[in-house]
């Protein structure tokens, strides 16, 4: 009886643990979405020119400084992963997870040296938080920052430096 009751307890834990970690790792988000995401329509020649001539300015200008909300996947506020859900439908047609936990076991592992524009960005903000952003080159990537909604922040960054945790390329094709 002792034991039954152990086995459950350390269930319930660590349900609890994994429905924390992760800027959108909630179970909720990932079954509970009312609207689905709309991609963004491709960047035409009739649009004003972009700040760098990359592929992801059209969301970026799009987004820029929607706020942020846990779980959030519309205007009203997103949250790391949906961000980055929408700016990968949006550029490359192609669907990704929803989270920052299941994006990060996806591609292969690149050196910040050899990031290209649209590798995915990682970060260990917290003992249980993760984040995730869209490498622009440069040492800049676009992502929904917490405390100023969509932006593009920089690598070299002291905050985002030390919270660094790795760089994963995608089959974008």
């Amino acid at each position: 009886m002792k034991n039954g009751f152990f086995i459950k307890k350390t269930i319930l834990q660590i349900l609890v643990l994994l429905s924390v970690v992760g800027c959108s790792s909630s179970s909720v988000n990932d079954t509970v979405t009312k609207k689905p995401l709309t991609p963004i329509p491709k960047q035409t020649a009739a649009q004003p020119l972009p700040v760098n001539n990359g592929m992801f300015d059209g969301v970026y200008h799009n987004w820029k400084g929607t706020p942020y909300r846990y779980g959030g996947s519309s205007k009203k506020g997103i949250d790391c992963s949906a961000f980055v859900q929408v700016g990968y439908s949006s550029v490359y047609q192609k669907m990704l997870p929803r989270t920052t936990l299941e994006l990060v076991k996806k591609g292969k592992q690149v050196k910040r040296h050899t990031a290209k524009e649209g590798d995915l960005v990682f970060f260990r903000t917290g003992r249980n938080s993760r984040h995730v952003g869209i490498y622009l080159g440069n040492s800049e990537f676009l992502h929904a920052s917490q405390s100023k909604g969509v932006i593009i922040s920089r690598l070299d960054n002291p905050y985002w430096k030390r919270h660094f945790w790795q760089i994963r390329r995608l089959d974008k094709y």
